[in-house]
């Protein structure tokens, strides 16, 4: 895949996900076994602050810290701080020179047309995982869908990396795009919270 993709739509739509999540369901279980949608929710910030600086070519502690390194939790302003975070995000991806050249996050060296698939995913999967464990909507637009699939795709044959996929769950070929976008990143699309 070597065109760019609008990260806005995805974006927004998290951004409305997050709005809707009150505070008595930021300690629910989500389908991520070890994260409770707090720290989702501050995933969701750290890689927005790391990908946006991937995106510019801004190398540093953002880009450099392994997202395992702490479980992630929000802080105080996360409500403010989240939407803003995830517009500049939009905003940096945006620019057709994010998606070119070397950059680096987690501490990770990538193609900047990987690390933008790799952002787009984390959106797409996590948006999922949040909507889900609140209860919520999630319809994604069909390019973030698409560009996600095509991201995971060439994984499912190889063996789960620790900490970031688990196996594919098998999910009909004919199943509508998110749920087989959904299955190929190790999550049961019919996952709840009473699971």
């Amino acid at each position: 895949m070597t065109d760019t993709v609008d990260f806005g739509p995805q974006t927004r739509l998290i951004a409305r996900v997050a709005e809707r999540i009150t505070d008595d369901r930021l300690d629910d279980p989500t389908p991520c076994p070890a994260y409770a949608v707090r720290h989702l929710l501050g995933h969701l910030v750290g890689l927005s602050t790391a990908f946006r600086d991937a995106a510019r070519k801004d190398l540093g502690p953002t880009t450099d810290t392994a997202p395992t390194s702490a479980l992630p939790d929000i802080g105080p302003d996360w409500r403010a701080e989240l939407p803003k975070l995830l517009e500049e995000l939009a905003d940096a991806w945006g620019d057709p020179r994010a998606w070119t050249g070397e950059t680096r996050a987690g501490g990770v060296p990538l193609p900047g047309q990987v690390a933008g698939l790799v952002a787009l995913n984390e959106l797409v999967v996590h948006g999922w995982d949040i909507a889900r464990a609140t209860g919520q909507e999630y319809a994604p637009d069909t390019a973030s869908l698409e560009a996600a699939l095509a991201f995971l795709a060439p994984t499912a044959e190889e063996p789960p990396v620790e900490g970031l996929f688990g196996p594919p769950v098998p999910v009909p070929e004919d199943a509508p795009l998110l749920d087989r976008t959904i299955g190929l990143s190790g999550r049961d699309p019919k996952w709840s919270p009473d699971f």
